[in-house]
């Protein structure tokens, strides 16, 4: 149960009232004329998010009056368990399913504080639990994005492949997977080169996480993750400005283990594989350098034009070995590009996608979880950019325009034509804060990605 929505109301619950715009005018002409003058006085005009607290007779707090744009607005309710005393509340509305989904998971997510560091914790008002809300969905994403919230937020000396490992475990025992777990040299052996090429470097040795579950005769469903726990930029190393969040950068592999949260709580019928190459991009004697020529697991050779554009390299060794298996659905995630947020913004995860059904699909799955995401193409006229003179291919091109799509480009290079494919390209993080998004690390197109496995493979 989720600590801040409760099953019943107390006696002094206090009722929450949503209003749009339109519906203002008429709710205030019902209402007693001391009540009707309050609200003007507040100045009250329901926009979005705003509130406006009503005594009651007794003096104390007898409604609490919100604006929504839309009775499935998800985020006017999300201020509103950190603003409101604390106390229970229940929502005064007759909300359909959607809505009421909605407005529960925009409180739990409003309630969510990354602790690990402080001794102190906040209070937060409690929601009844909406009577047509539904209680799995919104316990399976507001789990899974705290959990991405919290890998994310936690600074990379207590976040590196080992600790990274460690949680991808741990949801694995939960849920009674199993989680194979390739180190160091080991790396070479089991032929991950590119993966032990970037992240050598670091006293923390790289390693690669690989987690099942599910029937081997379900459909497979394979999510790869991005898990560079820092990113110094290695010897293309970035300046200090540019490096100061990239705890960040493991964030892909945050978002492939909420998705496996949701998938494995949902108990989806898939058969379900997480892969995960975790490093630091660190700076030591043996560091990979620019204009090395690295091996990967397709067999492929890369050419490095920029130790700075190391997940794209991390991730071809992982997409080829997801890609042997030749799955329904392959879906990874990564913080990868700058250019991805020139061209979006902050909150826009970029889509590619070699599969046109599934790039429709994922669109109509990211406005059905109100999880917004942009679809960019995969310009085969830009390929060219990524020859190399003495190898398969280069990690970079030269010119530095299309950043986002170039990248996506050269991981394509990696999947088969055949393989129902989709890249995104998330920033992982929000600069600053917003009701139920608070600064720091964020879920930006994982509640999507489920909702498209839910509808494509059912329940069970």
């Amino acid at each position: 149960m989720i600590a801040t929505l409760r099953a019943k109301a107390a006696a002094d619950t206090v009722p929450v009232t949503p209003l749009t715009k339109a519906e203002l005018s008429g709710w205030l002409e019902s209402q007693p004329s001391a009540t009707a003058a309050w609200v003007k006085a507040v100045n009250f005009s329901a926009d979005s998010g705003a509130t406006a607290l009503l005594p009651g007779d007794d003096g104390r707090l007898g409604r609490v009056l919100v604006g929504v744009s839309a009775v499935d607005d998800l985020w006017a309710f999300a201020g509103l368990p950190g603003s409101l005393p604390p106390g229970s509340y229940r929502i005064d509305a007759d909300l359909d399913g959607r809505a009421a989904t909605r407005a529960a998971l925009a409180w739990a997510l409003g309630s969510y504080v990354f602790t690990r560091y402080k001794t102190s914790e906040k209070e937060f008002a409690q929601l009844v639990w909406p009577k047509a809300a539904d209680r799995g969905d919104v316990e399976r994403a507001a789990s899974a994005t705290w959990l991405v919230r919290d890998l994310v937020n936690t600074p990379a000396a207590d976040m590196g492949p080992a600790d990274l490992a460690k949680a991808a475990k741990e949801l694995a025992e939960e849920f009674e997977a199993t989680v194979k777990i390739t180190v160091g040299d080991d790396l070479l052996k089991k032929d991950y080169p590119a993966v032990h090429a970037v992240g050598r470097a670091s006293p923390r040795e790289p390693r690669l996480i690989d987690i099942s579950w599910g029937r081997r005769d379900d459909p497979k469903v394979t999510l790869v993750g991005k898990g560079v726990c820092f990113d110094s930029g290695g010897l293309d190393i970035k300046p200090s400005s540019a490096m100061l969040i990239m705890k960040k950068d493991m964030g892909g592999a945050a978002h492939a283990l909420g998705v496996a949260r949701m998938v494995m709580m949902a108990g989806l019928p898939v058969r379900l594989r997480v892969l995960i190459p975790a490093v630091e991009n660190v700076i030591s004697g043996n560091a990979f350098k620019p204009q090395d020529i690295l091996k990967t697991r397709k067999g492929l050779s890369v050419e490095v034009g920029n130790t700075d554009a190391e997940g794209r390299l991390i991730l071809c060794d992982a997409l080829a070995e997801a890609d042997s298996e030749k799955p329904a659905l392959l879906i990874d995630f990564a913080t990868l590009t700058g250019a991805a947020r020139v061209a979006l913004g902050t909150d826009l995860p970029a889509l590619f996608a070699n599969n046109e059904e599934l790039a429709a699909d994922l669109l109509a799955a990211s406005e059905a979880a109100a999880d917004p995401m942009w679809r960019l193409p995969l310009w085969q006229g830009y390929r060219k950019g990524l020859e190399s003179k003495i190898a398969d291919l280069n990690n970079v091109t030269s010119h530095g325009f299309a950043g986002a799509i170039t990248a996506a480009l050269f991981m394509e290079s990696f999947v088969s034509k055949e393989t129902p494919w989709a890249h995104l390209d998330t920033y992982a993080w929000n600069g600053s804060a917003r009701p139920g998004r608070p600064e720091g690390g964020e879920a930006l197109g994982m509640r999507a990605v489920y909702t498209l496995i839910e509808k494509r493979f059912g329940k069970g």
